[in-house]
């Protein structure tokens, strides 16, 4: 019987890219509203699984991937459940900032446009969506401005906004406050925190400070492989494995 807390669960996961496997039998659950930090060091496989959720690997020729990613209990690979949909209920936000050169406006719009949303309900949804994403008062009288102009910052909360205007029920985000400065990387923080009202958030972050500030729960990776899960607090003041203390601890990265 599906966990009615479990939004999203991998179970029994592992994924090769050509011979080598990056993904060793990862069982995993995150939480309806809340937000889970994946940590551990660069090449731990952090990356690979978050994309998984959104099926980025599709079109990765030598990729093969065993197991199930759950949705609502739901396998997102199976024949019936197209990608389109994945996308539009798992939505993500990467590590660099990706705005469309396009106007302000039309960086959100063009997703309601895509998905068919009716035209006379853009506008209302454009800036509402925008609002929730902390920015709209920023930006309110230069919608027709380029995205481009915008500072890093504010493109990544405009990339934030673009995802949440189609109201998806999960938000990915891989590294998103890396490159970005301490002010910026403080909004962004504030920004997730509010988010999980409404959102089911993981978060990859290389920033343990940051997983202490915003993630209810921490996942620790390292070569692929989950070493330890716990509510935040307690894997970071109390880990029971070694690994993790010597990760938190800072005698590596």
């Amino acid at each position: 019987m599906k966990d009615s807390q479990t939004k999203l669960a991998a179970s029994g996961i592992n994924l090769w890219f050509g011979s080598k496997q990056v993904l060793k039998n990862i069982h995993v659950r995150f939480e309806k509203n809340k937000v889970t930090a994946l940590i551990g060091p660069s090449g731990c496989g952090k990356s690979t699984l978050l994309r998984c959720f959104n099926r980025m690997h599709d079109l990765t020729s030598d990729a093969r991937i065993e197991g199930d990613f759950l949705l609502d209990g739901k396998n997102i690979y199976d024949a019936d459940f197209p990608v389109t949909q994945v996308r539009r209920r798992i939505g993500m936000v990467f590590q660099k900032p990706n705005p469309f050169p396009k106007s302000i406006y039309e960086n959100i719009n063009y997703g309601l446009k895509i998905n068919q949303v009716p035209k006379e309900q853009r506008p209302r949804i454009v800036e509402n969506a925008l609002k929730e994403s902390f920015i709209w008062e920023e930006v309110k009288d230069d919608l027709l401005r380029p995205a481009t102009r915008l500072s890093g910052g504010q493109q990544q909360r405009l990339c934030i906004a673009r995802a949440v205007a189609l109201r998806p029920e999960v938000i990915l985000m891989d590294e998103p406050c890396s490159a970005l400065d301490p002010i910026s990387t403080s909004k962004i923080e504030e920004l997730i925190v509010k988010l999980k009202e409404n959102y089911t958030i993981v978060i990859v972050t290389h920033n343990m400070q940051q997983a202490q500030r915003i993630a209810d729960k921490t996942v620790f990776m390292y070569l692929g492989e989950i070493i330890e899960e716990n509510n935040t607090m307690s894997l970071f003041n109390n880990p029971q494995h070694e690994l993790t203390a010597n990760y938190v601890g800072g005698k590596f990265g």
